[in-house]
């Protein structure tokens, strides 16, 4: 059969529109950011406040203080508050747009499949950064400044930058968060058949021993914080086995539902194209 030039401008004006499309949403993404940046940076300083409250729970009554030994470490310090406060800000935006994009070309049972793993995605991170922030970081700082005191006839006092404070804060935060979206990632496996519960149930050893490892790692170096990262993960872990079993006997109830298989003929029938599944 002939491939002639009309043929290939029809194959390619889809491409183009669905380029044009993914710029439009990369731009409104990008203005959301820009507008949520703009708003956090005219408020970087009650945001800075609320950071710098577990430390200064930590330190005694009246005490503790946050330097800079670089001119323009603190306006750097306020720009990535800034940053990473208008990131979080506009998420919701920059998650719509990708799911507008991404949807069209989905099956309503795919649609159905995915949506609650997006909706499920910022709650649990924010489940984990409120547990970094609430719990795991006075903890951790009421500890480190548990070695203030002398040595050798030497005052031993914790002066921490606004800089490495702020790093410090931001590795908490993003580490605990990432780590509680650990069911997501299991489900989104389970769901596209690559992991199986039976598989996971059967490695359950291994996850234990690899939690705590990786509890230690992102951690203060006390045993304290990393059961307080563990012990959810372990909790979460174990949820995600539970909604497996779930979803498994859903499936099947759906299979023994099922009408027969229809004659061969209609099986014949060709899979829909992108372009047909942009219309459902």
């Amino acid at each position: 059969m002939a491939f002639s030039l009309k043929d290939l401008d029809d194959t390619q004006a889809p491409l183009l529109e669905h380029l044009i499309e993914l710029r439009g949403r990369l731009v409104r993404a990008l203005v959301a950011f820009c507008i949520a940046f703009a708003i956090c940076f005219y408020f970087a300083d009650p945001i800075l406040g609320f950071l710098i409250q577990p430390l200064k729970d930590a330190f005694p009554e009246g005490e503790g203080q946050l330097i800079f030994t670089k001119l323009y470490e603190v306006f750097f310090v306020e720009l990535k508050v800034a940053v990473f406060a208008g990131f979080c800000l506009s998420f919701p935006v920059i998650a719509n747009q990708l799911w507008a994009f991404v949807a069209p070309g989905l099956y309503a049972r795919e649609k159905r499949a995915f949506l609650p793993f997006l909706i499920a995605t910022p709650v649990l991170f924010i489940m984990g950064a409120a547990l970094a922030y609430y719990v795991v970081m006075p903890t951790a700082f009421t500890w480190f400044l548990g070695f203030e005191g002398e040595a050798g006839g030497m005052k031993i006092e914790a002066l921490p930058s606004a800089n490495e404070y702020l790093s410090l804060v931001m590795q908490f935060i993003l580490a605990f968060g990432a780590s509680f979206l650990m069911p997501v990632l299991l489900m989104l496996l389970h769901t596209a058949g690559i992991l199986e519960r039976a598989q996971l149930a059967k490695a359950r050893r291994y996850v234990i021993v690899a939690v705590f490892a990786l509890a230690a790692i992102i951690t203060p170096p006390d045993p304290g914080s990393q059961l307080l990262l563990a012990v959810p993960l372990l909790v979460l872990f174990e949820g995600s086995l539970l909604l497996m079993r779930l979803v498994e006997r859903k499936r099947v109830a759906e299979d023994d539902e099922e009408p027969e298989a229809e004659p061969a003929a209609s099986a014949e029938q060709p899979a829909p194209e992108f372009g047909d599944r942009d219309l459902q």
